[in-house]
């Protein structure tokens, strides 16, 4: 049951299904991992676990689906998710396996270096057999971060999740967050054409407009990613703001002026921020507005996670930003 015919489809919860990790950032911009140095951390991270984050504090309904190891570091994303109002039931705690980490350190250019630890985590453990029929059920936006597609069993997982949302009636949205190296392996390719045949909301960022299409421009590709079913397509565009597109047009919005100090997760803010605006039945225009001021916001606060914010402080935030 490909795309359906109406954006949001229906209410209900959001769901995001993932990888769960922490964060350990170095403390000076130019720092090297192949020396030592001070370092800060851990924080609470992963693509889809800050999404869910962001969505859970803008009062939405919320569940997450993921693996965690039986450690501190599982302890502090389950009771981060928790204490922001995440449905955390669907978290699953493994004893013999450790939860996933990232080390991060900011070059002088203002790009980021990692070192990840995630496919020999708990979150590469995630599989069909972790998915949630309860909270699949009441789910009116199933969220894919392409982040989370690095083994075949969690594809399998991500398939067998839209299938069964897609046939209950709800939305699926798709941040494709991927790299170019990834289109390279041809059962990756087919998984990502698979979740885009059921993809309502398509967030990419600039870059990756193209990936997914045969056609070179962005606006071909973005014509032909409408043809294919899909409802909004939401380009997001960092310092230079954010684009909208339909069947029924285009809208466009300027980024808001803020100082940078840490992009890691901006791009979940901004995405968790359209979805929730969007299932809380807001307009587009409203909904870019707030997912524009979540990502300028994010971005002067430091940790993929802590710059997560309620509507009270976004408006807060608006009220007194430029664009």
């Amino acid at each position: 049951m490909p795309n359906s015919n109406a954006v949001p489809s229906r209410p209900g919860t959001i769901v995001a299904m993932g990888e769960i990790l922490v964060e350990i950032m170095a403390t000076r911009v130019g720092q090297r991992f192949s020396e030592p140095g001070t370092l800060i951390g851990p924080f609470a991270s992963g693509a889809p676990a800050i999404f869910i984050d962001q969505v859970a504090k803008l009062g939405s309904p919320c569940a997450m689906i993921g693996c965690v190891g039986d450690d501190d570091f599982g302890v502090l994303n389950v009771e981060r998710l928790r204490g922001d109002g995440v449905d955390v039931s669907g978290i699953a705690v493994l004893k013999d396996a450790t939860t996933g980490s990232a080390f991060v350190t900011y070059r002088e250019d203002g790009d980021r270096d990692f070192i990840y630890n995630i496919t020999n985590s708990a979150s590469a453990q995630l599989s069909v057999a972790n998915l949630r029929d309860d909270l699949l059920s009441k789910c009116g936006t199933f969220h894919v971060m392409g982040s989370s597609l690095f083994s075949f069993r969690i594809i399998e997982a991500m398939k067998r999740a839209i299938e069964t949302v897609k046939t209950n009636g709800g939305t699926v949205s798709f941040d494709p967050n991927i790299r170019k190296e990834m289109l390279r392996i041809p059962e990756m390719r087919d998984a990502l054409d698979f979740i885009l045949d059921y993809t309502d909301i398509f967030l990419p960022s600039g870059h990756e407009v193209t990936l997914l299409a045969s056609a070179t421009s962005e606006r071909g590709a973005i014509d032909e990613l409408l043809k294919r079913g899909v409802k909004e397509v939401v380009v997001k565009r960092g310092a230079q703001g954010c684009s909208f597109f339909d069947a029924n047009g285009e809208t466009h919005r300027s980024a808001f002026k803020v100082q940078e100090l840490d992009p890691t997760g901006a791009g979940d803010c901004f995405g968790a921020t359209y979805i929730s605006c969007r299932a809380q039945g807001m307009d587009v225009d409203t909904s870019l507005k707030y997912a524009c001021a979540s990502g300028a916001r994010a971005v002067g606060v430091k940790g993929p996670m802590e710059g997560t914010a309620t509507f009270a402080q976004l408006d807060t935030f608006l009220q007194s930003a430029t664009e």
